[in-house]
């Protein structure tokens, strides 16, 4: 393939100084477009379900250009950042034939994004994935986002949170926290339905018992979750798949039969995490990223809604090097699960020289190199420090694809003074490498009331209270 000619990170993570932001490859991409005469447009349309799409153009080097593969490298990882943001089963290809023929082969059976078609496909869409070629005519026009959940507080709610190493669930009257607690519980290789099941229900059962009656409950949980069933959710990933099609994809279902059928919404972590920030701040706009046990993103619209997308972050590119860190679930390379999670906490601790006993898990691992970083360990600090730069030209990609003016920053990773170092490089990064981006953004931890209370608030609001049934 063509090299193209991508200025270096002018602040590259102290760590990982190979980097290479998606956003810098983009940019020389773009400007090698902006020279050729010969350029064409191009459309990439996604189909959901039913009439829900949504499309995205942009431009690409004419198909006799002399660096003209560079296109299908920029395709590829362009429909994958779409794909995992917005979703879709349905692929229509407009403007370049080439392009449309060279994606069908990259997420067939077998190609290198079989992964990603296979989840997008059966798995969430319940329907075939396939990519095609199409006219400009052709392709869905993007729908409204706006989903009408969150931010109802009035009566008795229950709200939890569905983590990789605690469940927490907390009960509101009228929107104020009368109860919450946090149980460590161990889901990602339990194969028994009943611990999962059992396991919401006893958090609920513990909540309700702080409340006179229950009215709604609402909850938020890692995984992909479409019309309150759970899709492909890491969470579950023991439950073995006959198990989880007969017990796990109607779980929420199920509990909403054992709590009398009282308005019940679960949505994923991420967009109750950008729900959780809208609220607190009075704002919306808001993209939530979480760095726990794996990447969340979430997003509130600028007019104030949660949008029916994906939103999964961990696995949109956001490094465009050739022999960028692997992910082990998707076999994918530089995606954002490997710098903002607790597997990026792992990598980057193993290359700044801290060594850990081989079953130690992430959770512990990442609480040492906090430790350390509170002892005033260099080594710890640069951790926090390179995952912040990475997360600075994440940021400005992001950027290209959400329009957001808040960024609200939580999880485990981000607990003590680590939060506040990878915030403080992540804007010393967009000040100086995208001022423009960098004036109009904010971005936020939450203080600890939010810690303690906020996802809890926002998941418990996502119901709407049934209205009365008329008089007779």
């Amino acid at each position: 393939m063509p090299s193209l000619h991508v200025p270096p990170p002018s602040l590259p993570p102290p760590l990982d100084p190979g980097f290479l932001p998606a956003v810098l490859w983009n940019r020389a991409y773009a400007a090698l477009v902006e020279r050729d005469p010969g350029r064409r447009r191009l459309g990439l349309g996604l189909v959901r379900s039913g009439s829900s799409g949504s499309r995205h153009e942009t431009w690409i080097l004419s198909a006799g250009h002399p660096a003209a593969e560079l296109t299908h490298r920029y395709a590829e990882r362009l429909l994958k950042f779409l794909l995992w943001q917005k979703g879709g089963h349905r692929v229509l290809v407009a403007g370049a034939p080439d392009v449309a023929a060279s994606l069908a082969r990259t997420y067939a059976p077998g190609g290198a994004r079989a992964f990603d078609a296979e989840f997008m496909g059966p798995r969430v869409y319940r329907s075939p994935f396939a990519v095609a070629a199409a006219d400009f005519a052709d392709l869905p026009a993007e729908q409204a986002s706006d989903l009408p959940l969150g931010r109802h507080l009035e009566g008795c709610r229950i709200g939890f949170d569905l983590g990789g190493s605690d469940r927490k669930a907390a009960a509101l009257i009228d929107g104020r926290v009368v109860f919450s607690e946090e149980i460590a519980w161990d889901p990602y290789f339990q194969a028994d339905p009943a611990y999962h099941l059992e396991g919401v229900h006893d958090s609920l059962r513990r909540a309700a018992a702080h409340l006179p009656r229950v009215d709604a409950i609402g909850g938020s949980a890692a995984g992909v979750y479409v019309n309150n069933e759970a899709r492909v959710a890491s969470l579950f990933r023991g439950v073995p798949p006959d198990q989880f099609e007969r017990h796990i994809r109607g779980l929420f279902a199920t509990l909403r039969e054992r709590w009398g059928g009282v308005p019940f919404e679960v949505a994923n972590d991420g967009e109750v995490t950008a729900l959780a920030g809208s609220m607190a701040l009075g704002a919306n706009a808001v993209l939530g990223v979480s760095m726990g046990t794996s990447q969340a993103g979430g997003y509130v619209t600028p007019a104030g809604g949660i949008t029916p997308w994906l939103n999964e972050l961990a696995f949109a590119p956001v490094d465009y090097r050739p022999d960028a860190p692997r992910d082990e679930w998707s076999g994918d390379v530089g995606c954002g699960v490997q710098y903002f999670s607790q597997q990026g906490v792992d990598r980057f601790a193993r290359l700044a020289g801290f060594a850990f006993p081989e079953k130690q898990p992430l959770p512990e691992r990442l609480v040492a190199v906090q430790a350390a970083l509170a002892a005033g360990d260099a080594r710890a600090r640069a951790v926090f420090a390179s995952i912040g730069a990475c997360f600075g030209y994440a940021l400005a990609h992001y950027a290209d694809f959400y329009a957001f003016r808040h960024v609200l920053v939580l999880g485990r990773v981000t607990s003590g003074e680590g939060g506040a170092l990878i915030l403080a490089h992540a804007r010393e990064v967009l000040a100086a490498a995208f001022p423009a981006l960098a004036a109009q953004v904010q971005l936020h931890l939450p203080d600890e009331k939010d810690k303690r209370h906020g996802q809890a608030i926002a998941a418990a609001s996502l119901p709407r209270l049934s209205p009365p049934a008329p008089a007779r």
